[in-house]
């Protein structure tokens, strides 16, 4: 996962809503979102190489993101599968800042993002910083929560306008925010030790690159009753549409529409 927009209590009908877009690469296998056989509390996508997910929600309108942390140096080639993180997160309660604390060392850096509207925890390993969300808008991306990188402050603002100023947030207009490709001016580029070429190709909200970019942007809305609606759209590195998959989930109630 690259990038999640998060509003936390910031809408009268829906107390949490998340934009997310998942950068990866083209050739690495994925599945579709979709409510795992061996985990039937799951509806998340599935990365087919390491076994893990970026993004998911259970059941219990329970939510999990994962970002990696940009920082070169710090990459280890040994280290356990950071997707599995979400999983956890999502499957068991002894998930915690003392787990994140004892055990973080063993991925390499990361930003989880898990709760619910009740309480939503960002725990960025790098800074060993656990944090519960404010009430309000938050991004995450691949530094720390709430940086102010431009794509961070160019998406946080859209999406604030477009929360605050409608009585039903519209999912399409959410998801247009999220193809976003502006690419910021070099003089406001991060700096996160790769090129200046990649640094502008990871400037935008959306990523369009043959070999490296979004794979898939999900829009995750919960409604004041605990409904959740969660709709993922999948593109290539031509920045075509893959196919779509939209979820209702309330509880002990599953309905799916598939669009593709």
């Amino acid at each position: 996962m690259c990038i999640l927009f998060v509003a936390l209590k910031a809408h009268a009908e829906y107390p949490l809503i998340i934009c997310a877009n998942r950068d990866e690469f083209h050739h690495r296998p994925t599945e579709a979102a979709h409510f795992w056989h061996d985990n039937e509390q799951l509806l998340a996508g599935k990365d087919l190489e390491a076994g893990g997910t970026w993004l998911g929600v259970n059941q219990r309108g329970a939510v999990a993101g994962l970002t990696n942390i940009r920082d070169p140096e710090l990459i280890q080639s040994d280290m356990k599968s950071r997707g599995e993180l979400v999983i956890k997160a999502l499957s068991s309660s002894e998930l915690d800042e003392a787990w994140l604390q004892r055990y973080s060392p063993f991925y390499n850096p990361f930003n989880l993002l898990f709760g619910d509207e009740q309480a939503l925890y960002c725990f960025d390993s790098r800074l060993k910083r656990y944090s519960q969300l404010s009430h309000g808008f938050h991004s995450i991306s691949n530094g720390a929560l709430d940086d102010i990188w431009p794509k961070m402050a160019r998406g946080s603002q859209a999406i604030e306008s477009h929360i605050t100023t409608n009585k039903d947030p519209n999912i399409e207009d959410l998801l247009a925010i999220m193809t976003d490709g502006t690419q910021a001016p070099d003089d406001e580029l991060p700096q996160t030790g790769v090129s200046l070429e990649w640094e502008r190709h990871l400037s935008s909200i959306y990523i369009q690159h043959h070999e490296y970019g979004t794979r898939s942007t999900t829009i995750i809305m919960k409604d004041k009753h605990g409904k959740v609606l969660f709709s993922e759209v999948r593109y290539d590195g031509k920045g075509r549409n893959l196919g779509r998959d939209d979820f209702t989930i309330q509880p002990q109630n599953i309905t799916t529409g598939h669009l593709t």
